[in-house]
């Protein structure tokens, strides 16, 4: 079955936390996807994607507690409907209400009312099946927030206090969503990580990357079985992964490019993933900066390719993000890091190698899903 419009998708930075130095930002109104969404939308359904992730901010969502304007979210969705894109929607990308964070009492039933208040809203106004992360990123959040004081609550040694609190209120948001919408998908979204072993300490590496796992384990219900997880609340699972997310224990990331073939291929990584939970999985989020954007999708696509020659249901890849970015921390400082680069007004400027490089794979990927389709088919 075909979960997206185009196997290329395209992810709009969305986060709305507050930074390191407690100025709460906003990535969606930085890049003026917000006002250019018809723009943005247009320039990749030229390109031949028709999929994207987007974020509703819950900061700005929600003007007061329990009281949402969704107007802003709207427009975005109408945008979609009239250009052809289908939509997924993250409801929590780092940043929650000023007067909230994961480990205050009132959170889950918050963001449970959140669940059930954007579900409604989107029942109502739009003709898309609703496919919604509902918090991005659980155990990147949670180590950001518990442990080296990235966002609220700024706090040191609680990453798993907050990684808890925050699997708590996705099962609980999740059971809203589908309550409200029972057709609804729910796409979890974790980083994909690989830790090196480091000569010079006895750690147990096996266990250290147990952890990514942790958050979706316990919304399957495979752990802390007593926030009520269920294996039913995995319809659809994606991994982010970029050039970081391998490295030594209790050191820097491995290099990249690999000249010394130290690190794990991408499509051993995504068949772990798939065989650890026999659901379809897409890569969530993946890009580079600079001039090795190139080169480097040019190394997922072809490790995807492998994957999905080996029988990884792997059903996408997310070009993140769109357009560029500006650090969370210095919003003066962009990364060039889009499928579009930005100019001192917010014009868009194409990367065409970039560009025409996920142009050319999109063939391949149509030809490998009909030879999987078509096999599939023999044994049904």
């Amino acid at each position: 079955m075909k979960l997206f419009n185009t196997f290329f998708m395209g992810g709009f930075e969305c986060a709305d936390h507050i930074n390191r130095s407690g100025e709460r930002i906003n990535l969606l109104k930085e890049t003026q996807h917000d006002t250019r969404v018809y723009e943005d939308y247009e320039a990749l359904y030229a390109m031949g994607i028709k999929t994207v992730r987007e974020g509703i901010c819950w900061s700005e969502v929600e003007k007061s507690p329990g009281f949402f304007d969704f107007t802003e979210v709207y427009n975005r969705m109408k945008a979609a409907e009239e250009i052809g894109i289908q939509q997924i929607w993250d409801l929590i990308h780092f940043g929650y209400p000023d007067d909230i964070y994961p480990t205050h009492p009132h959170f889950c039933d918050r963001f449970t009312a959140l669940c059930v208040a954007f579900a409604s809203f989107y029942n109502e106004n739009s003709i898309q099946e609703l496919y919604v992360v509902p918090i991005n990123e659980i155990s990147f959040l949670s180590w950001h927030s518990g442990d080296v004081r990235g966002t609220v609550p700024f706090a040191v040694n609680s990453g798993w206090d907050i990684k808890y609190h925050l699997c708590k209120a996705a099962i609980s948001g999740i059971k809203a969503l589908k309550t409200v919408d029972p057709e609804c998908v729910i796409i979890l979204v974790e980083p994909l990580v690989k830790i090196h072993s480091n000569e010079q300490e006895n750690l147990d590496i096996s266990e250290l990357n147990e952890h990514q796992f942790q958050a979706m384990d316990i919304i399957a219900g495979r752990m802390c079985p007593e926030l009520g997880g269920s294996e039913d609340y995995l319809d659809i699972l994606g991994f982010n992964y970029y050039w970081n997310c391998q490295w030594i224990a209790n050191s820097e990331p491995l290099d990249w490019p690999d000249t010394e073939q130290k690190r794990t291929p991408l499509s051993e990584l995504l068949q772990t993933a798939h065989e650890r939970y026999k659901k379809p999985i897409f890569i969530s989020e993946t890009g580079h900066f600079g001039s090795g954007r190139v080169e480097w999708i040019e190394e997922i696509i072809s490790q995807s390719l492998i994957a999905k020659e080996n029988g990884v249901d792997l059903n996408g890849i997310c070009i993140y993000p769109v357009t560029d970015r500006p650090d969370w921390d210095n919003l003066n400082s962009y990364s060039n890091c889009g499928i579009f680069d930005l100019d001192e007004n917010g014009e868009r400027i194409a990367h065409q190698e970039y560009i025409e490089s996920i142009k050319n794979a999109t063939s391949k990927f149509k030809n490998t899903t009909k030879i999987m389709d078509f096999v599939l088919n023999l044994f049904r």
